[in-house]
């Protein structure tokens, strides 16, 4: 198996996913008095000012750059925030987004076909996958279209697939920067993701719509925005990176099993959304999958000990 963090480790892990998780019931606390695409806007502005001015550009190519500010702005955040505007509720927002790992592998296997050295499915990742599968089919069995507070609809659960697809598209677009730093690379992503969103907003939500949740937002909506940007972006992506350079993947990428948990938890303590059996079954689905495709090397290599 792979070797555990020491606490204080461990509890910089622990913040990280809970920052993370809880994230998905604050934004839908700021949609309240915000259009979405004009949140979405703001959360890469404040990501990338002023932390570009301090940070060096990465030694990566512009165009990497703007792939994935696009694909992660645009495509994961711009499609997340809109589902969450009265189209799936928080919680299974964070569960249905965490897809990204599949997608991650599907597109990973797509981009190797054809080299000398292509990835294949092993037989444990289609078992993930179908438990993952298993625990989609459940939430789709159980929309609640009709809800007054957290409804969800077919469309949202299709938007948050959409966006995890673009976040699986923008981490094959990242794995090529190599080793770099992680937090400078998603600062000046975000100076391409600001365009495109502050465009859809201009063209979709329009000037004045824009304005007035901008000049309207009280003191929750603000802390929501810098919630984002500098607790997940910020915080977020330098703790983790942090945590990468001195410990092995196995070790820290298991924690971000707990990101979910934190959105379903906090989304009912904090915006009361119903967690009916099916909810925590389709959550142990999901989770078991991401589980299984994480630990099943390790775990069958300390088996055959």
């Amino acid at each position: 198996m792979t070797a555990t963090l020491p606490l204080g480790h461990a509890l910089l892990a622990l913040a990280v996913v809970a920052v993370w998780g809880t994230n998905f019931a604050i934004i839908r606390i700021a949609l309240d008095e915000m259009p979405p695409l004009t949140l979405a806007t703001l959360r890469f502005v404040f990501a990338l000012l002023p932390a570009a001015l301090i940070l060096p550009r990465p030694a990566v190519p512009w165009r990497d750059l703007a792939a994935y500010g696009v694909l992660i702005g645009a495509g994961q955040f711009g499609l997340l925030f809109v589902a969450m505007r009265g189209h799936i509720s928080p919680g299974l927002a964070s569960l249905v987004v965490q897809t990204q790992v599949f997608f991650t592998i599907g597109l990973a296997m797509l981009a190797t076909r054809g080299t000398a050295h292509p990835e294949r499915p092993r037989a444990f990742q289609l078992v993930a996958l179908v438990l993952a599968a298993a625990g989609l089919l459940t939430i789709a069995l159980n929309l609640d279209t009709r809800a007054i507070t957290h409804p969800t609809t077919p469309l949202g659960v299709l938007m948050v697939l959409a966006a995890a697809f673009c976040w699986a598209a923008g981490n094959l677009v990242s794995r090529r920067a190599g080793r770099v730093n992680m937090l400078a690379y998603v600062v000046w992503a975000s100076l391409f993701s600001v365009p495109p969103l502050l465009g859809l907003a201009l063209l979709l939500e329009g000037p004045e719509r824009m304005l007035h949740g901008i000049t309207h937002a009280g003191w929750p909506t603000w802390a929501a925005v810098l919630w984002q940007s500098v607790g997940n972006t910020l915080f977020g992506y330098a703790a983790w990176g942090w945590l990468l350079l001195r410990h092995p993947a196995p070790t820290v990428v298991p924690w971000a099993l707990l990101v979910p948990v934190f959105g379903l938890v906090t989304s009912a303590l904090w915006l009361g959304e119903p967690l009916p059996g099916w909810k925590i079954g389709a959550t142990a689905l999901v989770v078991g999958g991401l589980a299984l495709n994480l630990w099943w090397p390790a775990l069958r290599g300390w088996l055959r000990r």
